[in-house]
């Protein structure tokens, strides 16, 4: 019987914790169990096991207000690989989201769009990761944020991103509040995330691109260490800053979701996303 048979692509539980994040490690992806917590907790997760441990995974978060809902976490153990599990997991992705109503949407390396156009995925947004150090000086006109935010910044975010995920920004709040800052009136913020090997930057919702950047400065001056971030292609002034402060483009990524080529929210908004694990 081959593995990828339907019956052999289970929910996971919390349980199985350890097992995911070996083969996050294992790749060289940056989550720590918080990430994948927000899945388990907010989402599913599916696996195949072996003896109890995964050797393959993938995730959902659904966004009903928006009409769609984020894959992530697909990941398959070195050993395993090149046997369909890949796709299988997707396709069991997808058909969960699809039972719900939502259009499945996610962030392709260009490896696995390879594998994502094929069964119907379009491009909707090209994104840029960069890799830096933090530090530098604090600007003016920004101001540090609190729980308290959280209202405003969800509707912030959404506009952006396309559908309401407070519980997502709730989280990012709480792991890493010394980079939460809004711009002055409220018109736009940045929050991070530690990982397991940087501290990810993002998402990043501005007006323009001058305020962009000063909401970047005040995260990188709170921060010290190797940082992350995902910026969205449409920025040439924002990359040109990146590269005045040191960082460095490592990767393209792609956002793509099932036969729609048009974005959700407002992408002229967006200028940093949380990573391709969240959206």
């Amino acid at each position: 019987m081959a593995p990828t048979e339907a019956h052999f692509i289970a929910p996971l539980t919390p349980g199985a914790m350890p097992g995911c994040l070996a083969l996050s490690a294992e790749a060289g992806w940056n989550q720590a169990a918080e990430d994948w917590d927000l899945f388990f907790r907010h989402g599913r997760v599916f696996g195949v096991l072996e003896a109890g441990s995964p050797l393959a995974t993938g995730a959902i978060l659904p966004f009903p207000d928006g009409g769609f809902g984020w894959v992530s976490m697909v990941l398959v153990a070195g050993t395993k690989r090149g046997r369909g599990l890949g796709t299988a997991i997707l396709r069991r992705c997808m058909a969960a989201l699809e039972a719900q109503g939502l259009r499945p949407v996610l962030d392709a390396t260009p490896a696995g769009e390879r594998i994502y156009r094929p069964l119907g995925f379009q491009p909707q947004l090209g994104l840029t990761r960069w890799r830096g150090q933090g530090g530098g000086e604090a600007p003016e006109g920004v101001r540090q944020l609190s729980t308290a935010d959280l209202p405003a910044l969800t509707d912030t975010d959404a506009k952006g991103f396309g559908a309401a995920r407070g519980f997502v920004l709730e989280a990012l709040l709480g792991r890493a509040a010394a980079q939460a800052f809004g711009a002055a009136g409220g018109s736009g913020f940045v929050l991070a995330r530690p990982g397991r090997q940087a501290l990810q930057i993002g998402p990043l919702v501005a007006e323009d691109e001058a305020g962009a950047i000063r909401l970047l400065d005040a995260a990188l001056a709170a921060t010290r260490g190797p940082v992350l971030m995902d910026l969205a292609d449409r920025w040439p002034g924002f990359a040109a800053h990146l590269r005045e402060r040191g960082f460095t483009p490592e990767r393209p990524f792609n956002r793509m979701a099932l036969k729609r080529a048009e974005p959700f929210g407002t992408p002229s908004r967006v200028f940093l996303v949380a990573g391709p694990e969240l959206g």
